[in-house]
């Protein structure tokens, strides 16, 4: 049995990946699905000065705490940034690095630096009139969305804390010989919110680059997708 770890992405919690659990127990293989600071069940830990450190720590802790190696650490969306830290930190405990649809920063680096220009300043034109100064609010859910998942998202999704946008990344470049992929979800929204990390992967020596027809939530729309893909990227295939 082997472990993956898998990190949401903003506004989102563990429960994000609710889809994928029974098709990895079906495979044999373990998912633990952390929930960062501030969001989901532990909402009620809210506060202006919970940052990207802090949800690398959250992730870093989980993985010690169960004493895990040989991690297959999974990032979606914002997750990439956290997981690109968390595996900057631990590197010995991590096997293989996977971003779904995700930010790949570079060291010194932001959330915000890595989006479109017009989104960075939607969002914090957003946070401005309708986040308290301090508050990322959710943006809406991908329109394939099917009803159900709309419905259980829309009362589960919270607001961002606008630091972990805005705070860099610092990398010791520890975690650059780890085996690393990248999936592109090729329906893009308003924004193509991921295209630069996706043409960094591309362009990194040694990594896998995988594209998938799908919106930006696979683990909701395509989840037997996905894993298939996922187990075949670990090369965990029968």
């Amino acid at each position: 049995m082997n472990t993956f770890v898998m990190v949401h992405g903003a506004w989102s919690a563990g429960w994000a990946w609710w889809r994928m659990h029974s098709l990895f127990l079906a495979a044999h293989h373990r998912l633990l699905t952390p929930t960062c600071t501030g969001l989901g069940e532990r909402s009620h830990l809210l506060g202006p000065r919970i940052d990207l450190h802090m949800h690398v720590d959250d992730v870093v802790r989980a993985i010690e705490s169960e004493n895990l190696n040989h991690v297959i650490l999974v990032g979606h969306s914002y997750g990439g940034m956290v997981v690109t830290g968390v595996a900057d930190r631990i590197p010995d405990r991590i096997q293989q690095l996977i971003y779904i649809d995700a930010l790949l920063p570079e060291s010194d680096e932001c959330a915000l630096d890595l989006m479109p220009k017009a989104q960075r300043a939607a969002i914090l034109e957003d946070v401005k009139n309708n986040g308290f100064g301090w508050l990322v609010p959710p943006s809406p859910l991908p329109p394939d969305t099917p009803d159900h998942d709309q419905k259980l998202a829309q009362g589960r999704r919270g607001p961002q804390p606008l630091a972990t946008f805005t705070s860099p990344l610092c990398l010791a470049g520890e975690a650059s010989n780890i085996p690393s992929a990248y999936i592109y979800c090729t329906k893009t929204g308003l924004y193509d919110t991921f295209g630069l990390s996706a043409s960094r992967a591309q362009a990194r020596e040694g990594w896998k680059y995988y594209e998938l027809p799908a919106s930006h939530n696979p683990h909701i729309t395509m989840p037997e997708q996905l894993t298939t893909l996922l187990l075949s990227i670990a090369d965990l295939t029968n």
